[in-house]
């Protein structure tokens, strides 16, 4: 599987460029999964449903599935800090890409996603593992940079570059376990 990081600030614009990104590979006849870091308590179940209602029984795991969907709701006892290579040893090998939205702090292959609007300072003069940037204001980077500079709103040209070099995206499981 190829593994590729979108890192930026909030508003930064990586959940519109990711969601795009997916059916520009999907069309590409490309299988592609996404994990999303989540920085606050969240819950995908709710009061009443047999799942929620597993869970507060106290039920360590839940796994619901249909013939369409499976969903796996893990409760820790305790605070559980997990990396984003945790988060991917869980997903289903046969995948071809995984977009990672977030983790900016990760060692994995990133595009530093930049709006200059947002005020917020740049990532890749300090990040050697931010690999391009997508940025809707180019002529407004702080930094000159060898680095790729693509079209945050242009997905399928990113998606192109993603493919023309996915070679750098190769996820090896061993190095992480």
């Amino acid at each position: 599987m190829n593994v590729v990081a979108f890192a930026g600030y909030s508003g930064s614009g990586k959940t519109t460029l990711v969601e795009s990104l997916i059916p520009a590979l999907k069309l590409r006849g490309l299988r592609v999964s996404v994990v999303k870091h989540a920085h606050h308590k969240f819950d995908i179940d709710h009061p009443g449903k047999d799942t929620h209602r597993h869970r507060q029984a106290g039920a360590f795991e839940v796994v619901v599935a249909s013939s369409n969907r499976l969903a796996l709701i893990r409760e820790f006892e305790q605070p559980a800090a997990l990396t984003v290579h945790h988060l991917i040893a869980e997903l289903y090998e046969g995948v071809d890409w995984v977009l990672v939205e977030g983790f900016k702090s990760s060692d994995l292959l990133k595009v530093e996603v930049w709006r200059a609007e947002s005020g917020k300072p740049v990532r890749y003069p300090d990040d050697d593992f931010v690999v391009a940037i997508a940025t809707d204001s180019p002529a407004q980077l702080p930094q000159t940079t060898l680095r790729p500079v693509l079209d945050l709103n242009d997905p399928e040209a990113v998606a192109q570059w993603l493919i023309n070099n996915q070679d750098r995206f190769v996820y090896n499981a061993e190095m992480h376990a």
